[in-house]
């Protein structure tokens, strides 16, 4: 019998962007895989602190290697565990760019530090992962060799996200599932239902997870007079989310950067008629009053707005989400998508193994 191959994880493994990918290499190509990761944040004062750690990462992580010999390192984040894993020895090495751009924020002093690092992580990969097309845009400007990006979604468990038909009822019962921070922009949402309300429309709005904007949040919802319709469920088990979803008809994520959305992606396979930010990554996979509504940046008015217009418009919603579940199972499959996946991972070894 074979050795089970291992690959070294390199980036947060608490993540449910990570979960999902490290489990369907778990699952699809039989891997073994070993974590490592910065242990402190990188807000406020401990900023210093993951800088310094960042600086004796590599002796750190060439333990881990001499200590399990990984047949193979992956890394999410290009200006960061991207860079430690092209850094590390090991060969193959597969990098994933989690964002439109991992160069951010724009106006950072740092940039051109995170560039020059970006681009010698995009060099030594072997392979590079863009989880949607809008990621492929920055990697063509910074002269990426295309023929090492793999464009696939890691996609979600259809298994679990089941198709429940559109409420066709008057009553807007919303559903959001972004982390509380600031660049959700949740204030915009809830500015949005403060004129839902004014103008006497019955509606729950349900907002998902945790973060650091929660309890300015709920004091806002208050002072615009809608808190006993806004429902803060807090931080839930992400097996509680698919009946979130179902009991729902309208998804909302008004993000101002954006680069492939695995919770718009399960919103669209419950039935949830999405209207999202106007920008290139929900370009990607919506188009507006198609099969769902583009809203522009920090505009509640036109949030309230649309809303207003898919409560009139039921039978074209009705096809959108019809449309939206077939688009997710053609191109967002995790069972499919994760076994692609996997099968590159064992060629890549196969071939450095062949080579050395």
């Amino acid at each position: 019998m074979s050795q089970k191959k291992k690959i070294l994880f390199l980036g947060e493994s608490y993540r449910a962007d990570a979960i999902t990918w490290m489990n369907g290499l778990r699952e699809f190509g039989d891997f073994e895989i070993i974590t490592w990761e910065l242990k402190s944040s990188g807000s406020g004062l401990n900023r210093v602190k993951r800088l310094f750690e960042f600086k004796f990462a590599w002796w750190s992580i060439r333990k881990l290697i001499r200590e399990h010999h990984p047949d193979m390192v992956i890394a999410e984040r290009t200006t960061s565990y991207g860079f430690l894993a092209a850094l590390c020895g090991v060969k193959p090495v597969a990098i994933a760019q989690q964002g439109r751009t991992d160069l951010w924020p724009e106006g950072s002093i740092l940039l051109p530090l995170k560039r020059a690092i970006q681009t010698y992580a995009f060099k030594k990969a072997d392979l590079i992962h863009a989880w949607g097309p809008v990621m492929t845009i920055s990697m063509k400007e910074a002269r990426v060799d295309m023929n090492k990006v793999m464009v696939l979604p890691k996609g979600i468990d259809l298994n679990s996200f089941v198709f429940s038909n559109f409420n066709e009822r008057q009553k807007i019962n919303a559903i959001v599932t972004r982390s509380l921070l600031p660049e959700y922009r949740h204030d915009v949402i809830l500015a949005a239902f403060e004129i839902l309300n004014r103008k006497g429309m019955d509606f729950v709005l349900r907002i998902v997870g945790d973060g650091k904007e929660l309890q300015n949040l709920k004091n806002l919802a208050q002072k615009l007079k809608i808190d006993h319709k806004v429902i803060f469920t807090g931080r839930i088990d992400n097996r509680d989310l698919p009946a979130l979803l179902q009991q729902s008809n309208y998804y909302i994520s008004m993000p101002i950067t954006e680069g492939v959305s695995a919770s718009l992606f399960e919103a669209m396979a419950a039935g949830c008629y999405p209207l999202v930010t106007d920008i290139p990554g929900n370009q990607s996979w919506i188009t507006h009053r198609g099969n769902g509504q583009l809203i522009a940046t920090d505009d509640a008015e036109m949030l309230a707005g649309e809303l207003l217009w898919a409560t009139q418009n039921t039978e074209t919603i009705q096809t959108a989400i019809k449309n939206n579940r077939k688009f997710v199972e053609d191109h967002a499959d995790y069972k499919v998508n994760m076994k692609i996946i996997a099968n590159r991972y064992h060629e890549l070894i196969n071939n450095v193994k062949g080579d050395s």
